[in-house]
């Protein structure tokens, strides 16, 4: 049996600043709350495929693109996970203007060869199923493809990563650009997942749902969902017989 659901939202949490920070020396991080085992994990959705977490003293970008406005009352980044190399998860400009001399990015190969010089020395290659940990960071890269023959162009497999991050005993599932993929079906000991839904590139709301209650996580957010029907995949998944419980962030209210 699952514990009792450890998230609550709108809970304010102050994060100093540990590489750096424009306007200061600690900013607030606003989002919901997951308890781990060494202190709680803050989680803010920024827009689409981006968003930001905070755990013991750490900040996490995932996926950072919109330029360096964006994030500039934010604690900056200790580490950055890049999942593919499209512009709406890869954008250098956003990378070189946000990152610190001890910030750690974490790319597939395909995105590190499409960094400039003065980042390289900052990127850590992970390929799918390759591990690394970082200030007690677990990072693994697992597979995000597509399966739908029509779809196959958008995303081979093995060029992105989705990400499992593990902060204390707790397991974040980042699915990236990905359709319900075996890998993702398989996956076990998930307490948070960020999971796709919007056609022609990721999947259908069926899809993400039936996914999601395939490996049953804890608590799942659709994200990356521009004309999607995120009501629809919160009615598919609580029919599903598991005990998931569906966060619908904010991921579309920050311009």
């Amino acid at each position: 049996m699952k514990s009792a659901k450890t998230i609550r939202s709108s809970i304010v949490i102050t994060v100093a600043m540990l590489g750096g920070l424009a306007g200061g020396a600690a900013a607030q991080i606003t989002g919901d709350i997951v308890a781990t085992t060494r202190g709680n994990l803050v989680i803010r959705p920024i827009d689409h495929a981006t968003f930001v977490m905070a755990w013991s003293g750490q900040t996490i970008y995932v996926d950072p693109v919109g330029g360096g406005d964006r994030f500039a009352r934010l604690p900056a980044p200790d580490l950055i996970l890049v999942t593919d190399i499209h512009g709406d998860h890869l954008n250098a400009e956003t990378l070189s203007a946000i990152v610190t001399p001890e910030t750690v990015i974490v790319a597939p190969a395909a995105v590190a060869e499409q960094l400039p010089a003065s980042l390289m020395g900052q990127t850590t290659t992970l390929a799918n199923s390759q591990t690394r940990t970082f200030n007690d960071v677990g990072v693994e890269g697992v597979p995000m493809y597509n399966l739908t023959e029509d779809r196959l162009r958008f995303h081979d497999k093995g060029r992105g990563n989705g990400y499992v991050v593990t902060v204390g005993a707790t397991r974040v599932y980042i699915a990236g650009d990905t359709e319900d993929i075996p890998e993702m079906r398989a996956l076990r000991n998930i307490h948070v997942a960020f999971v796709p839904m919007n056609l022609p590139y990721t999947m259908t709301e069926e899809q993400a749902a039936s996914g999601v209650n395939a490996f049953n996580p804890e608590v799942v957010y659709p994200y990356h969902f521009q004309g999607s029907d995120v009501e629809k995949f919160k009615a598919l998944v609580e029919a599903g017989g598991g005990d998931t419980e569906v966060r619908l962030g904010d991921w579309y209210g920050l311009r």
